[in-house]
């Protein structure tokens, strides 16, 4: 089992199942071997009706399709395509959001302004005046401002004007500037449908633009919105995996993207009420734990447990201990309703964008928030008495993490209270104490050993000196490794990393939160450029971004937001653009010249760690900073 997972409680709840004789995401990844080599490769082509169509890699079959397209055409379609989809998510969650902070204004749904200095930040950026007026007057503005966005047809997305001067001027010439974050997305499905668009090179072009329309769009509109209503979040301890689980109490886990739904359960969980029918029901209280990023956003603003990551949400149900898993969008596997079914879990669907066969479905509303979550939560408690000891398997496993950094408290923690500030930081990068700093997020991912990718690639840049951020999947992985505590910078730190973690109380490696919220990320270098000494453009910076173990189209959007934004983005496995050797150039090579940033596609995560290394280390030398305080324990 060991193969499968480098987490200690999973490998355990694999062996639970397999007595269990309980099917797992990884039983069904091996009965897909061999996977199909022409999807893999981007040449399968569905369309239109003429299809689907193939292209022979090896040159003795058809080299179009029935419409004459060919294979740079064939992958640049499907690429563009899962950016496309990839931004609706992200877009998707951020319009509810707004539509969440406009009945907030209306004092509706139970739902209230807890961040009211950065409401006032942002409406001054949409031109909302805020002298004299309330809260509420101004979140109304800003809601109707922010929503208008989605539709918009013509100018620019306001967030994009947060980005370096430099970097918008290049979006303008390149005819990438966002404008509306719908709009963005329907062109991109509009062109990579049969007849029209045939250049792969200018469907990247367009596929960047979605793409910049989810990350200083849609991304970064959920992000702030977010704040505003839940509160931003400050430095936070908890605690994750399996083992946060409780015997002897009602276990509901939370599982999906939106924390409209899961900060309300949180509120609902603290009801005396519910509290004494928890009682009632014969346990000690109720325990609410997260999967994925819902898990991430709750543990950012209340210290709720994380149960586990993506590969982890059917191992919860296999424990035997999960009384209710409440699930809303995004990254809900299909195969949790048969195994909630070999256990006594109420497996409850909230969403109406999200429905599945024979689930309890709780349609959750904004506009009746609380009453919903203590529905929901009622269920729970009621079913508790249903639980099977004999079968409740909780592995012992968790640790302990700190959580909740954001581009707010990266100001406080570097410069303190009254002198807020990144000069700290960008110093810290100039004098070589820092070679520089690396965004690891995403997914996890069957084809690879199960944290494998994001654990390894990350030790490998600490002991290098290398500032590591993280979000969703990966955070969890790094937490539950013990890589999100302050002492982890002792084990795994370099010695210039490890000085600037001692002197300022930090983990090595800071959680940034959600999915979502890599637009913190976003907005941290805009920070660092505007601090002065290390360029004016993001292309310039000594960065890099990572996905080691990516999964999903979401993935894939934000890794082209961060390309277009001039960062070098690695993936473990290439996007399905092998059958193309054009489109395969195009996007390890020649987008450097075009945006100054590119992909790296490299699955061993030592290697790719290494890569990224040189590359920090070319970007010093281009600013003529000086050589790293540290040898490189690389080299």
């Amino acid at each position: 089992m060991k193969e499968k997972s480098v987490d200690k409680a999973t490998v355990k709840m694999l062996q639970v199942a397999k007595q269990e004789r309980l099917e797992t995401i990884w039983d069904r990844w091996e009965a897909q071997q061999p996977q199909c080599g022409f999807g893999q490769l981007g040449l399968c082509c569905r369309i239109c009706n003429m299809g689907p169509c193939r292209i022979d890699p090896f040159g003795k079959g058809p080299q179009r399709g029935v419409c004459g397209a060919d294979a740079d055409t064939f992958t640049a379609r499907h690429l563009a395509r899962m950016v496309a989809a990839g931004t609706a998510a992200h877009s998707d969650h951020g319009r509810d959001v707004a539509h969440t902070l406009l009945l907030a204004a209306e004092g509706k749904g139970g739902y209230r302004i807890k961040d009211p200095v950065k409401l006032r930040k942002v409406a001054a950026e949409f031109g909302i005046g805020t002298d004299s007026k309330s809260d509420a007057e101004i979140a109304k503005a800003l809601a109707h401002k922010v929503l208008a966005e989605f539709g918009q047809q013509e100018g620019e997305l306001t967030f994009a004007h947060r980005a370096p001067k430099a970097r918008q001027e290049l979006w303008r010439r390149l005819g990438i500037m966002p404008r509306g974050i719908d709009r963005e997305v329907v062109e991109t499905m509009h062109r990579t449908t049969m007849g029209v668009d045939t250049d792969y090179y200018n469907i990247i072009l367009q596929a960047m633009r979605t793409a910049l329309a989810d990350g200083w769009g849609g991304s970064m509109i959920s992000t702030e919105l977010q704040d505003i209503l839940f509160g931003t979040p400050t430095p936070i301890r908890s605690r994750v995996n399996l083992g946060v689980l409780k015997r002897d109490e009602v276990n509901v886990v939370v599982h999906g993207h939106e924390p409209l739904l899961s900060e309300m359960l949180v509120a609902a969980s603290r009801d005396p009420e519910l509290q004494q029918l928890a009682r009632q029901k014969g346990a000690k209280g109720i325990t609410i734990a997260g999967i994925c990023c819902t898990a991430n956003e709750i543990l950012m603003r209340h210290g709720i447990p994380i149960a586990g990551n993506f590969l982890q949400q059917e191992l919860a149900l296999a424990t035997g201990a999960v009384d209710a898993m409440i699930v809303d969008v995004q990254c809900i596997m299909p195969a949790l309703v048969s195994l909630s079914q070999c256990f006594h879990t109420k497996l409850i669907a909230t969403s109406p964008k999200a429905k599945f066969p024979n689930v309890e479905f709780v349609e959750f509303k904004e506009e009746h928030a609380i009453d919903s979550a203590k529905e929901i939560l009622r269920i729970a408690i009621e079913n508790f008495p249903k639980r099977e000891p004999r079968r409740t398997q909780i592995p012992d496993e968790s640790m302990d993490l700190i959580a909740g950094f954001t581009t707010e408290s990266v100001f406080r923690f570097l410069g303190g209270r009254y002198r807020a500030t990144f000069r700290p930081l960008n110093d810290a990068i100039i004098d070589g104490r820092l070679r520089g700093a690396v965004g690891v997020v995403g997914c996890n991912n069957p084809n690879t050993p199960h944290d494998w990718g994001h654990l390894t690639l990350t030790q490998e840049l600490l002991k290098n000196d290398v500032l590591v951020v993280t979000s969703g999947c990966s955070a969890i992985a790094d937490a539950k490794c013990g890589l999100l505590r302050p002492e982890a910078a002792y084990k795994y730190a370099g010695p210039g990393l490890r000085e600037i973690c001692e002197a300022v109380g930090i983990p090595p490696v800071l959680h940034v939160g959600a999915c979502v919220d890599n637009s913190r990320i976003l907005t941290t270098l805009a920070e660092i450029v505007s601090e002065g000494g290390l360029g004016e453009d993001f292309a310039k910076l000594p960065v890099a971004g990572s996905a080691p173990e990516w999964m999903s189209e979401k993935a894939v959007a934000i890794g082209f937001y961060f390309v277009a934004s001039g960062a070098l983005v690695h993936f473990n496995t290439p996007f399905p653009v092998l059958g193309s050797p054009k489109m395969y150039k195009l996007l390890t090579e020649d987008l450097e010249k075009i945006v100054g940033g590119k992909f790296l596609f490299e699955p061993d995560p030592i290697k790719a760690a290494r890569a990224i290394l040189a590359h920090l280390d070319r970007k010093r030398a281009e600013l003529k900073l000086r050589e790293p305080m540290y040898t490189p324990v690389y080299a």
